[in-house]
This record gives C-alpha cells, structure tokens and sequence, in this order.
C-alpha cells in the first residue's frame, strides 16, 4: 500500500521568514503519528499569510500533490494579515462548519479566547481542509475534538481509508 500524502501547510510571516522555528507543523505530525495507523507522510508547506500563496499552495496541495487531506495551522485569528480562512473558503467547493464549532468548543473549555479563533474546514475535490490555531496545545485540542469524523468525511469524498489508533481516537463510520 502506497503511504498516503497529507498536507501541512504552516501560515506564519515569522517562521516563513526565519524569525523563529516554526512549532505548529511538528505538532500536528505528532498527533498525526499517534493516531493514524495508515501508512500517511506529510507534505510541508512554510508560507507567509498571504492570502493568494495560501491559496496557490492548498490548490498545488489537493491537485497537484493530491493529499485527501490537509491541516492548516495558524492565520485563524482576528488579525488583519490572518487570512487562511479566507484562503480555504475562496479554493473549497463546500464548506464544513461543524469543524470549527467543535474546535471552537473543545477550546474554549481551556481559553476563553478560543471566540476569537476563525477555524473552518471545507472541501476541494476529493480532499478535506481543515485549519487549525498556531499552538501545539491548541492544534492537539483542536484535533482531539474533531479527528473521530475525519476518516469517514474522507470516505465519503472519494478519499482513501485512514484507519486510526482506537487508543488514540476511534473513527467514526457508521454500521453497514
């Protein structure tokens, strides 16, 4: 079985400009190696929040890479230069709300500024988009809240099977 190509698309001015390391993307293949028992590698991607690279970068992710999925981190928040929901919804087909309501609630158990954060997700294709916050606290939490549906949202865009961890988290897929 061929490993399957997952996205990380880290939006950060600093890091894409060395200014620090970048945290985000680390943490989200973390979690990812936790919980996927499907051979995956990642395919990282440092940009800038621009709008139109974040843009160009999710569409060479889904139709050129051709990742069934794909987590953003960083560029949620109300900041003038955070654009990355912008950058998903202006490339996605349909956008998947429940997403950032879950992320949205699961955070705010923790920080009650998780108000302030603008995750989304949506679909392009055959592949699912999520964006999550900056920090590897929040991206494990934002994760924790959400990764049960992934599989099964894949499944039903035509994506390949990602089989989890049932340690870790338990996909969801209903009985046949």
């Amino acid at each position: 079985m061929q490993p399957i190509a997952i996205g990380v698309l880290v939006s950060s001015d600093r890091a894409a400009a060395g200014v620090y390391p970048d945290r985000g993307g680390p943490a989200i293949e973390a979690y990812l190696t936790e919980v996927l028992t499907s051979p995956w590698h990642p395919v990282l991607r440092l940009v800038p929040d621009e709008q139109a690279l974040i843009e160009t970068t999710l569409i060479e992710l889904v139709d050129m890479v051709g990742c069934p999925l794909i987590l953003t981190t960083g560029g949620t928040g109300p900041a003038l230069r955070d654009v990355t929901p912008e950058a998903t919804a202006a490339i996605c087909g349909r956008m998947m709300p429940g997403f950032g309501e879950a992320m949205r609630t699961a955070s705010l158990a923790d920080v009650p500024t998780a108000i302030l954060s603008r995750q989304t997700a949506g679909v392009r294709g055959s592949s699912l988009i999520i964006n999550l916050p900056g920090k590897p606290a929040a991206i494990r939490t934002c994760l924790t809240a959400v990764f049960a549906a992934i599989p099964y949202c894949i499944d039903l865009i035509g994506g390949p099977r990602l089989e989890t961890n049932p340690a870790v988290c338990r996909a969801f897929r209903p009985a046949l």
